[in-house]
């Protein structure tokens, strides 16, 4: 076959069966083949808002032979190729409860307190240091509201809730006249960008140093907007990826946290395979609702603080593991995903973890932390002094560099990583 005949829209027909052809390494221009050889690095960061029943989660012991938790194991074919943390935190965390759920990727201190201003999350500080390589920079999703994504002034980025918008945004193709609009749509937004940044420059020249400061940092932030314009209308004249997997059905339950999670699972491998973008945050936030799993009776917020009575610790473990094991097989899924010889999961650094280690006492301290893949070397426990804990940043340091992005500090840190961790 004449590869260089072969296009994005290439399709196999036979018998009247028409089967789309996934994204190949001969779609690419031949002056791009060379640099396809090397798959992207990406970056999934998971947020469960009610944390994980500290006995459950840890391991009995530290190094290579740690003994698995009961959360663990259900994580056990996957063992060598994740490392689990203990002792780490975000410094200024502590009695802020559920406040710390703004946090969990920022490192910002003394959130929920008077003044308080968050600042930039790692997958967006990740995603300005490396440019608009696709079509989305990154995508910032939930299973019931909010995101673990801020932008550098402080605000928070809508998180998408809903699978079946986001697998319309990603993989159907919009009519000639939907793709006008939109494009029209960018083109108006860029244009006010454009006479916003002229009034702020006019108004710089009569302001003290200070302020100059300020107008400064807004001038940033109008040109990376300006950018993001320029290039999204670039990209809707391009088309998007096809891909083997019927769009999915929205879960109107907001109690369905795994359902809901389950789903968004699913889609992950397909957006980081198709490089829609390279950075997937995902927040779980916390719901009061009972979730419709089998001997779960009571809310999820409740049990989570369930004051040390068993019955309510034991529908507390069902809906954990459930987490778990769903977590579990989005591991899998990324695994036997294959690129140029190697996992899907060997390019792909997965923080899971939690803002909260015992949300019965809202404790911030001790964080249940997970990171899998990424080409790390794994299967381990690292445990740091559970009183003077390691701040959680030094991990992001880590992380940062290992997506390209060479930075020797992040929010809190305190030096570039944290021993023991080496890719």
């Amino acid at each position: 076959m004449n590869t260089t005949a072969i296009t994005r829209r290439s399709f196999l027909r036979a018998s009247g069966i028409s089967l789309a052809l996934p994204f190949l390494d001969a779609m690419l221009p031949r002056s791009l083949r060379a640099a396809a050889a090397t798959p992207p690095r990406r970056f999934i960061a998971v947020c469960g808002n009610l944390g994980y029943h500290p006995p459950f989660f840890f391991p009995i012991g530290t190094g290579r032979n740690y003994g698995a938790s009961p959360y663990l194991a259900l994580l056990k074919e996957h063992r060598g190729a994740f490392t689990v943390f203990s002792g780490l935190s975000h410094p200024d965390h502590a009695g802020v409860g559920h406040a710390s759920d703004a946090t969990f990727l920022t490192a910002a201190r003394n959130p929920g307190r008077p003044g308080f201003r968050n600042s930039v999350s790692l997958d967006q500080f990740i995603a300005r240091k490396l440019g608009q390589q696709t079509r989305f920079q990154s995508l910032a999703l939930n299973t019931g509201g909010g995101s673990l994504s801020w932008t550098e002034s402080g605000v928070q980025i809508p998180g998408e809730g809903k699978p079946s918008q986001l697998f319309a945004k990603l993989f159907l193709a919009g009519t000639p006249a939907e793709i006008a609009k939109e494009t029209q749509r960018l083109r108006e937004g860029r244009s006010i960008m454009d006479a916003v940044g002229e009034q702020a420059k006019s108004l710089a020249r009569r302001v003290n140093a200070s302020d100059r400061d300020k107008l400064d940092e807004y001038f940033t932030s109008v040109r990376d907007m300006e950018k993001r314009l320029h290039t999204a209308e670039e990209w809707m004249q391009k088309p998007k990826p096809t891909v083997a997997l019927k769009p999915p059905t929205d879960i109107a339950n907001n109690a369905d946290v795994i359902g809901r999670m389950n789903l968004v699972f699913d889609l992950m491998p397909f957006i980081l395979q198709t490089d829609s973008t390279r950075l997937l945050t995902l927040q779980m936030p916390q719901t009061g609702a009972v979730p419709p799993i089998p001997g779960v009776t009571d809310g999820y917020h409740a049990l989570s603080h369930h004051g040390q009575d068993e019955s309510k610790i034991a529908m507390l473990r069902i809906i954990e593991e459930a987490q778990m094991k769903s977590f579990n097989a989005l591991l899998t899924k990324l695994k036997a995903a294959q690129e140029n010889g190697q996992s899907l999961l060997d390019n792909t650094t997965v923080l899971f973890g939690s803002n909260l280690s015992n949300a019965n006492a809202h404790k911030t301290d001790n964080l249940p932390i997970l990171v899998a893949g990424g080409g790390f070397k794994h299967g381990q426990h690292l445990a740091f002094d559970e009183k003077n804990n390691t701040p959680f940043a030094n991990l992001f340091v880590q992380i940062a560099r290992r997506m390209g992005v060479e930075t020797e500090t992040f929010g809190s840190s305190t030096k570039a990583g944290v021993t023991g961790f080496d890719a």
